[in-house]
């Protein structure tokens, strides 16, 4: 059990959960002995620990004591490295990959044909395109924790996509961010977000492995 008791905790995740909570309105982490601990309270996400050093040891503990289906495990490390040591009723998720960047002070202009809003509410500052009808044709939005703005629920409509959209949404938050007195941004992109990312010069800060407990006899999700 000592590896257990002694866990590596990364200021960059610790930074990334304390917007994240931020972000999605739900508490504030809990320290652990292993890593940070949210409890999210929604069907189907009951809780999540997030781990910088996933450990054999430190993995066999948690799926022998964690018994309530829709609890997450995010994992600072690649999928080969830590499926083997989920036990059945776990179920893997697509890979992640945690992002950093400098952020600069470069707003960019809206596209022809789109009004960009930027608004705050509750700590979470929201950046939006919108079309001439008022509708969302793509948004994001960050949550500052210290220095570091946590960038989260980026996306454009389907119906908007390979415009150049999610660049202009994410120069918008960068920009945003550094003028309240951000540094570093952080985000945990999908393989397809990550792929956009780089090209804006984020670089891979560990890839993610998420895995949920699953209830006995149900289907595993998508």
């Amino acid at each position: 059990m000592t590896e257990v008791l002694k866990p590596t905790h990364s200021p960059v995740v610790r930074a990334w959960v304390e917007g994240w909570v931020i972000s999605r309105s739900v508490p504030r982490p809990v320290r652990e002995p292993w890593g940070l601990r949210v409890d999210v309270g929604l069907p189907g996400h009951v809780a999540r620990h997030v781990l910088a050093t996933p450990t054999p040891e430190i993995l066999r503990h948690l799926t022998r004591t964690l018994t309530v289906p829709g609890t997450w495990l995010k994992l600072c490390a690649p999928v080969e490295s830590v499926a083997p040591h989920l036990p059945p009723g776990w179920a893997v998720q697509e890979p992640e990959f945690m992002m950093t960047a400098p952020l600069v002070r470069d707003a960019p202009a809206a596209p022809p044909g789109y009004t960009l809003a930027v608004t705050t509410r509750s700590g979470v500052t929201a950046a939006r395109l919108l079309t001439a009808a008022g509708e969302v044709a793509a948004r994001g939005q960050f949550a500052v924790a210290g220095t570091t703005a946590v960038v989260d629920r980026v996306e454009t409509a389907a119906g908007h996509r390979r415009r150049g959209l999610g660049t202009i949404v994410m120069k918008t938050i960068a920009a945003t961010a550094a003028l309240r007195g951000a540094r570093t941004g952080v985000l945990v992109a999908t393989a397809q977000g990550q792929a956009l990312y780089e090209t804006l010069g984020w670089r891979l800060h560990t890839p993610v492995t998420a895995a949920v407990l699953t209830p006995p006899g149900d289907d595993l999700p998508s």
